[in-house]
């Protein structure tokens, strides 16, 4: 598994509060869901190295 790096963000109250509602809805912690958010933002933008686009296609289908 990859190594995590830890970083700040700075956030809008009312954008937090949204990201941390639709955590909560799909039973995701807020990091979880935005992680998440970024990796799926990365796979449609074409970003992902090819390696981890691949294996995150093959951990989706199961």
């Amino acid at each position: 598994m990859a190594q995590k790096k830890p970083f700040a963000l700075r956030i809008d109250e009312k954008m937090m509060k949204a990201v941390e509602k639709w955590a909560a809805d799909e039973f995701r912690s807020t990091n979880g869901q935005l992680e998440w958010l970024i990796h799926d933002a990365l796979k449609k933008a074409g970003r992902l190295p090819k390696k981890n686009q691949q294996n995150q296609s093959d951990n989706d289908s199961g």
